[in-house]
């Protein structure tokens, strides 16, 4: 079974890669393709999946500040939007399903969440969890994760452990945890704290009787701002990535429809749409530009795993037909083979209707989404991770007039504490390179990894004519000839220049040396 999962979900990942889709639609449908065959659902998929989302979730803690929950056009659009479908989604379901009022309003709550998997996943993949829209993204997602709590407490017959209070205390013991981090080192030990941490704070909140999902972000979220924040997500991402491989596969293999049900999930499918739009016309109502109104809606136009939950639920109370449970887990997996390409292609969609959205926008702007002022700069670094403050380090040597941006906040305030004069900025945004005065500016070096980000603001620039030296990154020989043709004066590969500069660096101390001797 675990060879045949494995096979099954590689080939038809491969071929969703090839085709222009995310690999994540080929793992759910290798999913459904063994369940056609005849391939029952093993409890160690079940335990496989539910490890991968907890250290998903634990990833986006580490990346997320608990402040940005208390901005009202996260909690206010999330609570706004849930309000709304649960209302009309009730109706529908009553309509559609012929289920109770309660197990209709019920479900219509539960299907009104947004998947945190599939949204966490796609803007970790683009680089976005950091962006405006990413961090409103992800900030809804934990709004709609809280309610969830309190859904499946109402639900279940179970009900929240005495002992849950004792977990208002767990913030104390963050100094020990960042304390054991410290003394993890590099290497195997980093991987096994950060499982365990991420597999152990969802233990401890399900023996709570509270969401284990949300236990594991929250144990993230406490190790938010450590200076190993970063590291001990990249270790951890190999490991999540093959865990959540089971996730999508566990989905598929949930059951085949009847036409019942068929007709069922293809009613709620056309509801997901209106889903989107009430997002995307809360979040401009509350100031955001449309663009990232757009763009947060995108991602978070999709069903929720938690219906199947809550679906799950239900059935062992008896409050729904077992065939229920199939409409949840295929409405849950076909949003996401509806959301994932949508995601994919949302830039492009945005390029082509965003005109008309523009129209919405409110006059005054969100103080994220305000233009930056480079003032006197001559030199802008985009990207201020180790190769752009490195960069910047050199060119204030050099008495250089200077300015970096970055998309994350927390290189954007460890580079402030440096002395650097640095900027928020998405690079992504077309509108950013639009409004950017450039005419000061005698050269921009773009020192980001994304490959396609380069591409676009190389491209952005010479098209508003800028005349300065543009330079860039690159990581891989092959990349060199597309960043020169999208615009870009020259490019230098990572590790050629680290040898460069580290023979340079070492010959130089050797001829100081002889000189000293002689």
């Amino acid at each position: 079974m675990i060879a045949i999962g494995i096979g099954g979900a590689l080939l038809l990942g491969l071929l969703a890669g090839r085709i222009g889709l995310p690999p994540l639609v080929g793992f759910l449908a290798s999913g459904f393709l063994l369940s056609a065959l005849g391939v029952q659902k093993t409890p160690w998929l079940g335990e496989l999946a539910h490890a991968g989302v907890l250290l998903l979730l634990f990833a986006v803690g580490l990346k997320l500040r608990f402040k940005t929950l208390l901005r009202h056009e996260v909690w206010g659009s999330a609570l706004a939007h849930l309000f709304v479908t649960a209302v009309v989604g009730a109706v529908l379901i009553y309509w559609t399903a012929g289920q109770s009022w309660g197990a209709a309003v019920v479900m219509a709550l539960a299907l009104g969440f947004s998947s945190t998997v599939l949204a966490a996943k796609v803007l970790e993949g683009n680089r976005e969890l950091r962006s405006v829209h990413g961090r409103v993204a992800i900030g809804i997602l934990i709004v709609q994760d809280l309610v969830a709590v309190v859904l499946l407490a109402v639900v279940s017959v179970e009900t929240p452990s005495p002992y849950a209070l004792g977990l208002l205390f767990l913030p104390l013991a963050r100094p020990l945890i960042a304390k054991l981090l410290d003394y993890c080192g590099h290497g195997e030990l980093l991987v096994l704290f950060g499982a365990g941490l991420a597999l152990g704070g969802g233990e401890l909140f399900a023996h709570a009787g509270l969401s284990s999902e949300l236990g594991a972000l929250l144990l993230g979220v406490m190790l938010a701002d450590h200076r190993r924040a970063q590291e001990l997500t990249d270790v951890l991402w190999g490991l999540q990535e093959l865990f959540l491989v089971g996730f999508f596969l566990d989905i598929g293999l949930s059951g085949l429809p009847t036409w019942e049900t068929f007709r069922t999930t293809l009613w709620l499918l056309l509801f997901l749409p209106l889903q989107g739009v009430l997002f995307l016309l809360l979040l401009i109502a509350s100031g955001l530009r449309a663009r990232t109104s757009f763009l947060t809606a995108v991602s978070l136009t999709t069903y929720s795993e938690f219906a199947l939950i809550v679906a799950n639920v239900e059935l062992k109370n008896g409050f729904v037909d077992p065939q229920w449970l199939v409409v949840a887990a295929l409405t849950v997996a076909l949003s996401f083979v509806v959301a994932a390409p949508l995601n994919a292609f949302a830039q492009e969609l945005y390029r082509r209707i965003g005109p008309w959205l523009e129209k919405l926008e409110r006059d005054k702007r969100h103080p994220d989404d305000e233009p930056i002022s480079l003032g006197s700069a001559e030199i802008l670094i985009v990207g201020m991770g180790r190769v752009g403050s490195g960069a910047y380090e050199y060119l204030r040597r050099q008495s250089a007039n200077i300015v970096g941006v970055d998309s994350d906040p927390a290189k954007i305030e460890s580079n402030i504490r440096a002395g650097r004069r640095v900027a928020y900025a998405d690079m992504e945004d077309p509108s950013f390179w639009q409004l950017l005065n450039i005419d000061r500016l005698k050269a921009i070096m773009l020192a980001v990894p994304d490959m396609q980000a380069k591409l676009a603001a190389a491209r952005a620039l010479r098209a508003r004519g800028f005349k300065g030296l543009l330079s860039a990154t690159h990581l891989y020989p092959e990349e060199y000839r597309p960043i020169i043709e999208a615009g870009c004066d020259v490019s230098y590969n990572y590790y050629t220049e680290a040898g460069v500069g580290f023979a340079r660096h070492t010959y130089e101390s050797l001829a100081g040396d002889d000189r000293a001797t002689g």
